[in-house]
């Protein structure tokens, strides 16, 4: 089970009740193409956005209490996505390629050194010229509590070998414990 299962017998500061704010304008700019994997979906939000936007999409978490929830949400209002329970290092037994991944706090979630295992499982369901967006929390956000701060560094030595990183931007995460939003990084990497 989830080590964040438990988190979702209640509400979790990142469980803010409506998509990503960064997730919302990728998408209304035409970011966000094709069929969409949900990496670390929790409660769907981003993953029903982005089906209520035309996208074919599909939503992993670990956590069954989370997609339980996001079940919940998709069938009240009326909107499919394909949601799992699955494990973000073992994507390749999805035996499914998508054009878009989004990750809205997994990678934060994990240490430095389990990024390239995580980074491998991505890139094994991602199309070619495909593209995976990150929101993760920065070191330039300060204000306890959170997950672990991630360097601009990290992102580019994570994804130095046969990815494009087309932008690592300063975004706003949206959270239930941050007035204004926690600070955080938006990138933007593609599959080569």
């Amino acid at each position: 089970m989830s080590s964040f299962d438990s988190r979702y017998s209640g509400t979790p500061p990142w469980d803010v009740g409506h998509p990503q704010t960064e997730y919302v304008r990728l998408e209304e700019s035409g970011e966000i193409e094709g069929s969409v994997l949900d990496v670390g979906c929790g409660t769907g939000e981003n993953a029903l956005l982005m089906a209520e936007k035309g996208h074919q999409v599909c939503g992993i978490d670990s956590s069954p209490r989370a997609i339980k929830k996001a079940q919940a949400k998709a069938e009240e209002r009326g909107v499919e996505v394909d949601f799992k329970i699955w494990d973000a290092f073992d994507l390749e037994k999805l035996d499914r390629q998508f054009d878009t991944v989004i990750d809205s706090g997994l990678f934060h979630a994990f240490d430095e050194e389990d990024h390239p295992a995580l980074v491998k499982s991505i890139r094994s369901v991602l199309k070619t010229d495909g593209t995976y967006f990150i929101l993760c929390f920065s070191v330039k956000e300060t204000r306890e509590p959170g997950p672990r701060r991630i360097t601009e560094e990290e992102i580019r030595s994570d994804f130095n070998v046969n990815w494009n990183i087309n932008y690592i931007k300063d975004a706003r995460f949206d959270s239930l414990v941050h007035e204004g939003g926690a600070r955080a990084w938006l990138s933007s990497i593609t599959k080569l």
